[in-house]
């Protein structure tokens, strides 16, 4: 495929991923409410409610959670395309691979994303809700609560997913775990670094909370790459459609 075939596909593979998150946020507007509760729960059984301060908080909340849940119910179709549209560089085992780990990169996006709301967020709202809070009234507006919540559950539902990831790169020969466990202090490291960006709290408890799965997943992901690696063998580009006549042997 030439420059311009390459980007005429990537244009229709867009047109096809912005119209799911707008049909996908459609479909949400009918459950903003119970959503919003669901999402507000965490907070409420803290025994604290949300206010907001501004004129149209409220309608930039209701179309925040609405393209929110929208890009969840939309996620398919755009897995699938991004997909589709790296597929012609790979091997035909790498796209089989490829193929049979997408059901699971939606599992475990599920697993950290619960994990993030039942394990996280009410330690975090707990801890946040009684810091001085015999000194400072602890009002939340609504508006950043929501993205609060958006950022935390979001972030760790990708990080669930690197077993998957590690495990198809190490299929592929990208990656191995001796070089991975070369590496373990610098992803710690790294690792660190993530949870503290993703923590909303500056508390060790929250930031241990999130860096121990992380870890664990790390690990875990270097076992699986001793399981699964297989060197990648040297792609032959004489003998690609591409390559001029007179270039291949």
């Amino acid at each position: 495929m030439t420059l311009i075939d390459h980007l005429r596909e990537l244009r229709m593979r867009l047109i096809w991923v912005i119209g799911a998150l707008v049909v996908g946020t459609l479909i949400s507007m009918l459950f903003v409410s119970p959503l919003l509760q669901f999402i507000l729960r965490p907070l409420t059984e803290a025994g604290a409610q949300p206010m907001a301060i501004g004129p149209t908080d409220t309608i930039g909340v209701f179309f925040r959670v609405s393209f929110a849940a929208g890009a969840v119910l939309a996620m398919p179709v755009i897995v699938y395309h991004v997909i589709a549209f790296v597929s012609p560089g790979l091997y035909p085992h790498e796209k089989r691979n490829l193929l049979l780990i997408l059901p699971g990169i939606m599992v475990l996006f599920v697993i950290g994303a619960l994990f993030a709301y039942f394990i996280l967020l009410p330690a975090a709202v707990g801890f946040l809700q009684g810091f001085l809070g015999d000194i400072i009234a602890q009002e939340w507006t609504i508006d950043r609560y929501i993205g609060f919540v958006t950022r935390i559950v979001f972030w760790i539902g990708v990080a669930f997913e690197m077993p998957l990831v590690i495990a198809f790169l190490a299929r592929a020969g990208i990656v191995s775990g001796p070089q991975l466990m070369r590496y373990w202090r610098h992803s710690i490291v790294v690792i660190a670094i993530i949870a503290a960006a993703i923590t909303p709290t500056v508390d060790p408890v929250n930031m241990t909370l999130v860096m121990a799965p992380l870890i664990a997943l790390y690990f875990g992901s270097v076992g699986i790459a001793y399981l699964v690696y297989r060197p990648r063998a040297p792609r032959d580009f004489s003998k690609e459609d591409f390559i001029p006549p007179e270039y291949r042997e």
